[in-house]
């Protein structure tokens, strides 16, 4: 089939949204999350454990730059969520970038981009629980209790709500953004308090001079900055959440806007005047990869339980992007059943309309992680975190290549852009892919973790060739199928 004939198609599906949906993989959903959960959704996914407990080994390594940092990878993180934003207003779909890959890059694009979205979801959730066993044995009550266990009963109750209902989902992240929202206004306005009145911590009086007296801006130079820029991107993982969780809004044209243009000054406000505070409180050596940077901070000024307060919030956060990558995971891999593209079981729904197919794969592939924590308990978040990293950036260039390519075919006549837009197109898009390709090549100057991760390419890219010549038969199938409901 040409692509001038799927195209046709699509335009024909489109004019008749109400009986044929763009995408088959959207049909079935309820249209339950209310304003309110998606602009959480968007909250919970700017805001997460990379700044409650990675800003503190990143503050030790880079220094107070950092904040610059957050803030450049930040723009970026814009830039494609705003790219999504445009997409999602041209068309909503729960199948989200998969599905505009599908019509703008082709089936093989929509199979890449769903498979390594998969990938980092799967391997983050085998993170997130290895995260929340750890988290969980702060408390001596847990200690006797193995990792893998509480790996697994953390597991088996993320999976329970997910399989309830969206409303559920929603609900559950909602509660989740607001415990993160609130402690981190809290500890700012506590930092503040400690400047404005030179309050004593650690010995020392909070202010520039903590920063000019202890090596700068920069401490260890640039290349450190440079080296963390990729554990700053995967902090932002997660944004990209907004744009599945419109397919099943009532109203994305109001409520996605609002969202999306919320992402930038909350990143501003959070992530880099949380780090500005941080610097300007401890110097940068005293903050340790071991330890939440709020934590250290609250307990130099003797501030009671704020261990096992923060605790609780970092264990949130793992709890709320698990819970993420569920739902995300369900309804790409269902978007990508109904194509051919994943298997058939992917695509069934419960009485509640939830994927729940797409979501026990997901799960399955947890579960191997629970089976990590058993064998190597010290290092399986390690060894997660890096292979996601790869899933997180690829899902980014794919999204700017979608629109790239949406733009060029706008300018053509074929499609209508949305008066919400990304700005400066394609020079934006373009600026987007070369530096997250420049942070993907720029691990190869860590030889211990970052170069072992870009070794991992050649064998995902064996493996997803090999998997396309094992589904595409059947893609074309479906394809044929589709085109024969359409044209009927």
């Amino acid at each position: 089939m040409s692509k001038d004939a799927v195209h046709s198609a699509q335009a024909a599906s489109r004019t008749d949204v109400a009986r044929v949906p763009a995408d088959a993989g959207d049909a079935g959903y309820s249209k339950d999350l209310k304003a309110r959960h998606v602009n959480m959704i968007a909250i919970g996914g700017a805001i997460g454990t990379g700044l409650f407990l990675g800003a503190g080994g990143r503050l030790h390594t880079a220094g107070p730059a950092l904040a610059l940092a957050y803030l450049v990878c930040g723009v970026f993180a814009f830039f494609v969520v705003r790219a999504l934003g445009e997409l999602v207003l041209y068309r909503p779909s729960s199948g989200s970038f998969v599905s505009y890959a599908r019509e703008f890059l082709g089936e093989k694009g929509a199979y890449v981009a769903g498979w390594m979205y998969f990938l980092n979801w799967s391997t983050t959730g085998i993170a997130d629980i290895t995260a929340i066993a750890l988290y969980t044995h702060y408390w001596s009550l847990f200690t006797d209790i193995p990792q893998w266990t509480l790996a697994l009963i953390a597991l088996a109750v993320v999976l329970a709500v997910n399989l309830i209902s969206v409303k559920i989902f929603g609900e559950m992240e909602f509660w989740f953004a607001i415990i993160k929202v609130a402690t981190l206004v809290g500890f700012m306005l506590i930092g503040i308090f400690l400047l404005a009145t030179q309050h004593e911590v650690d010995g020392g009086t909070p202010g520039p001079s903590v920063i000019t007296d202890n090596g700068g801006v920069l401490p260890h130079g640039v290349m450190p900055v440079v080296l963390v820029m990729q554990g700053v991107i995967f902090a932002y993982a997660a944004l990209e959440l907004v744009g599945v969780a419109a397919g099943e809004t009532a109203e994305p044209e109001r409520v996605v806007p609002r969202a999306v243009n919320s992402i930038m000054w909350r990143v501003g406000l959070f992530y880099v005047g949380s780090v500005v505070l941080l610097a300007l409180l401890l110097p940068g050596s005293v903050y340790s990869a071991d330890e939440s940077p709020f934590v250290t901070v609250l307990s130099k000024i003797g501030l009671p339980a704020a261990g096992d307060v923060m605790n609780l919030v970092v264990l949130t956060a793992a709890m709320s992007s698990l819970n993420s990558g569920l739902y995300s995971t369900g309804r790409i891999l269902r978007s990508m059943a109904t194509a051919g593209s994943a298997p058939k079981f992917t695509a069934r729904m419960n009485r509640s309309q939830v994927p729940y197919g797409g979501i026990l794969l997901t799960c399955a592939v947890c579960v191997l992680g629970v089976g990590l924590n058993y064998l190597m308990p010290s290092q399986a978040f390690e060894i997660v975190l890096n292979v996601a990293s790869l899933g997180v950036i690829s899902t980014w260039v794919i999204i700017m290549i979608c629109h790239l390519v949406f733009v060029r075919r706008a300018r053509a006549g074929l499609v209508t852009r949305p008066s919400f837009r990304l700005p400066f197109s394609p020079a934006t898009e373009i600026t987007t892919v070369a530096f997250l390709l420049a942070c993907l090549g720029m691990m190869w100057n860590d030889p211990e973790v970052g170069r072992r991760t870009l070794l991992l390419i050649p064998v995902i890219a064996a493996l997803l060739v090999g998997g396309w010549f094992g589904i595409r038969r059947r893609v074309e199938r479906t394809a044929d199928r589709e085109l024969t409901d359409l044209t009927d």
